[in-house]
């Protein structure tokens, strides 16, 4: 109906000079009409030139100010000319308003009633007495809204000032002026899609219309994942984590197998002499799943000097920590010949805590062991020294700390510029005799081991100051983990033709 009516008209005539009156006209709503005019313009039947009116609305309050009066006038003419004590000021006021508003809105026009007047300097206030300071004032805020709502002219000043206590509020009404158009003709044909079986059977073909294919529209955008920016290039031709992996070949480390996220609760933590009564067991710290693994070695049913539950054991969990894995490779180990063996692993973990910027509930645990005789807490230190200085990280401090399944244990801590704090990034120490003893390893094999998340040295490298924004749900697909500080160096590989691994150390990347 609308567009048979604009272009009916524009038969008969020019141009339709103003879309809004023309919807009231020919009774038709403007938003139906400005579809219309959309679809004509496309396809060049009509050209649709923009009509932008600005109109200034009045609030609910303010539309009572021309209806009763402003709140400050009515305020000061409430106002006795021999003053009136304070507490009363708003009793006398709410009983010569009128008596269709509600209380709600009569304490309303109190409290900006006497806000204006004060400012106006209208009233005064001593000794909670509320006097007159002049004999008479001029509702100014109910001349200009009845101009405003009149449609006259009103002065910038003065709409600034209404605008700021929320008495006006801008529309912008959009319409368009029409004329023909290139194409125009009186009755529109509906353009084909397609050319179909019956335009050919009927010989329609000829004078059908059809619709212009857009070659340049773009489709549908595609959804797909991407890489994460872990595993994104960090260093030239490497990715964050494959960083640490060449570090850990070029010690001479082999990777353990991580495929297992779920484990339990005896690799997790009793073969690591961790007591069953301790606080990481508890629910709060650990996630616990259905179901029981039931695979216990009876050589560590003993020795833990307290009344040990197999069926607390044998519970299914996240696992915590990849020493899990570390227990089983040791044991695996101790079951032929001794061999000196270094492992490592690079996987995600899982705890039950609360976020914040420097803590998640899943991330990534980078584990390096060394199992061999003769090991000392020295070897500990020297091996991280040399490992995190490969990384990049050269201010490092060591803490004494306490872990079930190490003895001495040491806290890694490293300074991180964005922060300005040292930040823990892992922990490491020397497996006790009691954890390795039952494995079967000989008595004169030690084991030195440490543990830290990816997340925290990427972001002490990267400068990022919140973990959020490298894992979990608020980490940006366009992070770009490719500025490193000037020390970090990076690793090539090289394999001969035999098959070995040989390393060259390259220059600092800048």
């Amino acid at each position: 109906m609308a567009q048979e009516a604009v272009l009916g008209h524009l038969k008969r005539n020019q141009e339709i000079s103003d879309s809004g009156v023309f919807s009231q006209e020919k009774g038709i709503d403007h938003e139906e009409l400005v579809n219309a005019i959309k679809s004509l313009n496309a396809f060049g039947l009509v050209i649709a030139s923009d009509i932008k009116r600005e109109k200034w609305l009045l609030s609910e309050e303010a539309q009572s100010y021309v209806k009763y009066g402003s709140a400050e006038v009515l305020l000061f003419e409430a106002v006795p000319a021999e003053g009136t004590a304070k507490a009363k000021l708003q009793e006398i006021v709410k009983s010569k308003l009128p008596v269709d508003l509600d209380d709600k809105t009569k304490s309303l026009i109190y409290d900006k009633g006497w806000a204006q007047a004060m400012k106006n300097k209208w009233i005064g206030l001593e000794d909670s007495q509320v006097s007159r300071k002049v004999e008479h004032v001029e509702d100014k805020v109910k001349d200009l809204l009845i101009q405003i709502q009149n449609g006259e002219a009103v002065g910038a000043k003065d709409i600034d000032t209404l605008k700021r206590r929320k008495l006006i509020s801008l529309q912008i009404w959009k319409g368009y002026s029409l004329k023909k158009g290139p194409n125009y003709t009186a009755t529109r044909k509906k353009a084909a899609t397609d050319l179909v079986r019956d335009h050919l059977q009927r010989d329609e073909w000829k004078d059908v219309e059809f619709k212009e294919y857009n070659f340049l529209a773009k489709g549908q955008p595609t959804e797909g994942g991407c890489l994460h920016p872990l595993y994104k290039a960090g260093l030239p031709n490497f990715f964050v984590k494959q960083q640490i992996q060449m570090i850990f070949l070029q010690m001479g480390f082999e990777e353990m197998p991580t495929n297992n996220y779920v484990e339990s609760s005896f690799w997790n933590f009793d073969a690591l002499f961790q007591p069953q009564q301790h606080p990481a067991r508890d629910s709060h710290d650990t996630f616990f799943l259905k179901g029981d693994w039931n695979l216990i070695l009876d050589l560590y049913l003993g020795g833990y000097g307290y009344d040990w539950k197999r069926e607390e054991a044998n519970k299914n969990l996240l696992r915590t920590h990849t020493t899990a894995v570390s227990t089983r490779m040791l044991y695996a180990l101790a079951q032929g010949p001794f061999t000196p063996k270094r492992y490592y692993s690079i996987d995600r973990v899982f705890r039950n805590e609360a976020v914040d910027r420097t803590h998640l509930a899943e991330f990534h645990q980078i584990e390096g062991l060394i199992c061999d005789r003769g090991l000392s807490l020295g070897h500990l230190r020297g091996v991280l020294e040399d490992f995190f200085s490969r990384i990049g990280m050269s201010k490092l401090k060591f803490k004494p700390a306490y872990n079930p399944y190490t003895e001495p244990s040491m806290e890694i801590f490293s300074y991180h510029e964005g922060l300005k704090k040292w930040v823990e990034i892992g922990n490491s120490g020397m497996f006790r005799p009691e954890m390795l003893r039952p494995m079967g390893l000989p008595e004169d094999v030690q084991v030195i081991a440490w543990g830290l998340s990816l997340e925290r040295p990427t972001m002490i490298l990267y400068g990022i100051d919140n973990i959020r924004d490298l894992f979990g749900h608020k980490v940006r697909s366009s992070l770009n983990l490719s500025q490193t500080h000037a020390h970090t160096k990076s690793v090539f590989v090289f394999i001969s033709p035999s098959g070995d691994f040989r390393w060259n150390r390259a220059l600092p990347v800048v």
